[in-house]
């Protein structure tokens, strides 16, 4: 590491150091920043968001979306897309050219700071996409550097994975790509972003996560660190937060016959049985891929749509992603590379329902998420491959949960005795005394969240 790099490391450290000053450190026993436990993530996906498509107005929908209970705000990459092999008339965010500096498509460096002052005056944390596997073709790197920092073909060409032909892929076996790397994950931390979901992360070697991760927390010790992976090894390596892929599928499967409860069963104990207790699992019923190339949660999952993702508030270790969109019941898939704004975000009977289970997360200490949440207590039912049934508790509250996840009219009959107590409905403010046995007709995908 040359003495200007050097410099400019230390000068980073200091400004950051400046910035973290303001965070209250995690209590000793946490294994996350404290604020993120009962954290809910919100993707932006700013090209979208609006007929702008800008930084301007992204930050005019940061009080909505302080309002609607989100925390986090996951900017998609925000970086100039490169034109060598664009896709589209726009390309795709994560074919980036330059990882320093900001998409004239969104604005300037300034707009982006702006955007993020915005966010912290009013609590919200910001992190962005961290795109490490690759470039753009036509990235400065490719030409400027060692042919060794890219996998290149026998030609010296570089590489394309997959149908991803808009990109050429780093070679993370060359120290200097790591440190590069790293630097610019510095940089941005040191400008105030509160941490990185990181794209593909899978593809990178642990020990660069290892590496890099130690150096973000050495800025901002409260960086908020989520891996587009599953699997433990993600953990070990520092990440708060995966992506619980393979729940997502199920409860697509489950919503479109395929599945029954049973296999819902059967996928909770293999996590609970693989994954530290520790662990933040990210839990979706949307993203940008699952919109625009698997379709909108109303296509994948129709009339069980709401019942999913209320199950993505209610289950352990969950951590609750709203994709652009969901907050409205925006139901059209959303084109990648071109411009194709959301217009209408007049607030409707979604927007209730997300805030709603946003403001039930945030007050109530057994749905938070990792360690610091409440077990999950299967509650015996006369119909257990149609219906999920469950307690979670924690600092003496509890949450009943019951569901119908079947596209039949059930009558279910609950053993709830031992969970006997007066209870309010968390979507319709209503009271309701449980003790012993609990007789209700489920309509198809019908479910009740009830807490005290």
């Amino acid at each position: 590491m040359n003495l200007l790099h050097r410099m400019t490391r230390a000068a980073s450290l200091c400004a950051a150091l400046l910035f973290t000053a303001c965070y209250t450190a995690p209590g000793p026993q946490s294994a996350h920043p404290q604020w993120s436990y009962r954290s809910v993530v919100y993707e932006m996906n700013v090209r979208q968001q609006s007929r702008e498509g800008n930084f301007a107005a992204a930050e005019k929908r940061l009080p909505f979306l302080k309002e609607l209970g989100v925390d986090i705000i996951w900017l998609m990459p925000i970086h100039p897309i490169g034109v060598k092999e664009r896709k589209g008339t726009l390309g795709s965010y994560y074919a980036i050219r330059d990882y320093r500096a900001i998409n004239p498509e969104f604005g300037t460096m300034e707009d982006f700071e702006r955007f993020l002052k915005s966010a912290h005056k009013l609590n919200l944390k910001v992190i962005m996409d961290c795109v490490a596997n690759h470039t753009s073709p036509d990235a400065a790197w490719v030409t400027e550097k060692p042919a060794e920092w890219y996998h290149r073909d026998s030609t010296g060409k570089p590489i394309v994975q997959y149908d991803w032909t808009d990109i050429s892929k780093l070679n993370y076996d060359c120290r200097e790509v790591r440190e590069a790397m790293i630097d610019q994950l510095e940089f941005w931390t040191a400008k105030g972003v509160d941490g990185f979901r990181c794209d593909a992360a899978a593809e990178m070697p642990d020990e660069f996560w290892q590496e890099a991760i130690r150096a973000i927390k050495a800025l901002n010790p409260e960086a908020y660190m989520l891996a587009e992976g599953e699997g433990t090894r993600f953990h070990r390596d520092g990440f708060d937060a995966t992506y619980a892929w393979e729940l997502h599928h199920l409860m697509n499967d489950i919503a479109q016959g395929e599945k029954t409860v049973d296999s819902l069963r059967t996928l909770l104990a293999k996590s609970a049985g693989e994954y530290p207790e520790t662990a933040f699992r990210l839990m979706f019923t949307s993203n940008h891929d699952e919109n625009s190339w698997a379709g909108t949660e109303f296509e994948r999952m129709g009339d069980a749509a709401a019942c999913m993702a209320s199950l993505t508030y209610l289950l352990p270790q969950g951590q609750p992603l709203i994709y652009t969109g969901q907050e409205v019941g925006f139901n059209r898939r959303l084109q990648f590379f071109e411009k194709d704004s959301i217009d209408d975000w007049t607030p409707n009977h979604w927007t209730e329902f997300y805030r709603k289970l946003n403001d039930l997360r945030h007050r109530h200490p057994a749905l938070q998420a990792g360690e610091a949440g409440g077990k999950m207590v299967e509650i015996a039912n006369n119909n257990p491959s149609r219906l999920l049934s469950f307690v979670r508790e924690a600092e003496g509250r509890r949450v009943m949960v019951l569901m119908n996840l079947s596209p039949e009219i059930v009558e279910a009959r609950f053993e709830t005795r031992a969970h006997a107590g007066e209870y309010t409905d968390a979507l319709n403010g209503g009271k309701e005394r449980i003790g012993g046995q609990l007789l209700k007709e489920m309509l198809p995908w019908h479910y009740q969240i009830l807490y005290f």
